[in-house]
């Protein structure tokens, strides 16, 4: 099926009636009346995402057309929702026993296998395993005759841009398919997928929707989100399949690709309270700076919530066993341990949050949530929140590029928003 919605363009703000309009539209171009409808949009680490209005709207809209409507967070290994999350990205109209709950673990069916085979070539040669594609068995066998995947195209640390298949095939997979497509991410390099269309990530999962899902009722719909002057805006909204999420994605690298000149000696990044409660969520500060950091530069993480390494209890306590040291310590914990080995996720996710020894990371907490001993346990060093933000305050700084008593400090307010490298690394990839 062809893009059923395109509409974006980087000074673009669609408005809240323009957005609904597009979703109407959108269930009119079906050509049928949804009887049973599945909705999967992301959980609150995308709040920004516009997903949550989209989701409300769309659950009022097709139930009053007679639909049966459900909505299942696409969580991945994220911990569910609690109420006053939902009820904060999706309003208080959505009844709560119209929420389903993805289990990553035992929740899912096994739909398929990627050959080892398929895996050497994605990743030149340097893992010779097989995935199995597991997806939560609301969507294989729930009956619905349309499913809605809903979410934002940004620059991803793992796949290169987000959202599209990575939705349905991570947000709502097993343990399998999560595992072993983050270390194929690790291992053919982040800093060279980060930001790009096309990647070995990408065509994993891809290949696995297409292959084992492709004839399900599947529609996505993408947004991109910018900047207004120091407001978020809906700059783009694109429905359909593969030209959809790429359309989106090139409006994604207008608006949200920060490319540099000249790297930056210290970057601050704050991690909003009601987003990033985990360093499993908040190394999105590591990730999207990394490119944009110079050698022997420091990154100052202002964490006030963040009270725990993994939001998995099993994930948590293996990354306080061997921490962010860096890809060569970590391939190798990964040979020796089975706990690692076995959570291939997690050694990916050690990979990705290291600097690999090129630049300082400071985890500003609250020693009530972490403490020094716990956070510089992982590998980082620590500021407690109070000292680092009275020097760095979040309430004053503006994005980019700041002066603290004669300082020069560049600070970014949400680094789920974009990605920010030097223009002649992002060029090499």
């Amino acid at each position: 099926m062809a893009v059923l919605i395109s509409d974006g363009a980087p000074d673009r703000v669609i408005t809240r009636a323009e957005k609904e309009a597009h979703l109407r539209a959108f269930i009119d171009k079906l050509g049928y009346a949804p009887k049973r409808v599945l909705l999967l949009p992301p959980d609150i680490t995308r709040f920004y995402s516009e997903a949550g209005s989209i989701t409300a709207y769309l659950h009022a809209y097709l139930t009053a057309l007679g639909a049966t409507v459900h909505v299942m967070p696409a969580l991945g290994t994220h911990t569910p929702m609690t109420e006053p999350q939902i009820r904060s990205m999706f309003g208080p109209d959505i009844p709560l026993a119209d929420f389903l709950v993805h289990d990553w673990r035992n929740g899912v069916k096994k739909v398929g296998t990627l050959p080892a085979t398929f895996i050497r070539e994605l990743s030149a040669g340097q893992l010779d395993y097989a995935v199995d594609v597991e997806i939560d068995t609301a969507v294989t066998d729930g009956g619905y005759d349309l499913i809605l995947s809903i979410g934002q195209i940004v620059p991803h640390e793992v796949v290169g841009m987000a959202n599209y298949t990575k939705n349905v095939c991570i947000g709502v997979g097993g343990k399998d398919i999560i595992n072993r497509s983050h270390f194929l991410g690790a291992v053919v390099d982040m800093e060279k997928l980060m930001g790009r269309t096309d990647t070995p990530v990408r065509q994993l999962l891809n290949h696995a929707f297409e292959t084992f899902l492709g004839q399900l009722p599947i529609q996505f719909i993408m947004t991109v989100i910018g900047r207004n002057d120091d407001k978020l805006a809906l700059r783009g909204l694109y429905i359909g399949r593969e030209e959809a999420y790429r359309q989106a994605c090139e409006l994604s690298r207008q608006v949200n690709l920060n490319l540099l000149d000249e790297p930056l000696k210290k970057v601050v990044v704050y991690l909003e309270p009601g987003e990033f409660k985990s360093t499993w969520l908040g190394n999105k500060a590591v990730y999207r700076t990394r490119m944009a950091i110079a050698d022997d530069g420091d990154l100052i993480v202002l964490a006030p919530a963040v009270k725990e390494f993994g939001e998995d209890k099993a994930i948590d306590g293996l990354i306080r066993k061997y921490g962010y040291v860096g890809t060569p310590a970590t391939l190798k914990a990964v040979k020796e341990n089975a706990d690692l080995g076995g959570n291939l996720s997690a050694a990916a996710h050690l990979i990705h949050g290291s600097s690999e020894g090129r630049f300082t990371i400071t985890y500003c907490t609250r020693p009530e949530n972490l403490t020094k001993a716990e956070v510089e346990g992982v590998g980082f060093k620590w500021m407690a929140y109070d000292e680092a933000a009275a020097r760095y305050d979040p309430e004053k700084m503006k994005n980019g590029v700041n002066t603290i008593d004669g300082e020069t400090v560049f600070y970014i307010g949400n680094p789920a928003l974009g990605l920010w490298a030097r223009k002649e690394l992002f060029r090499k990839g």
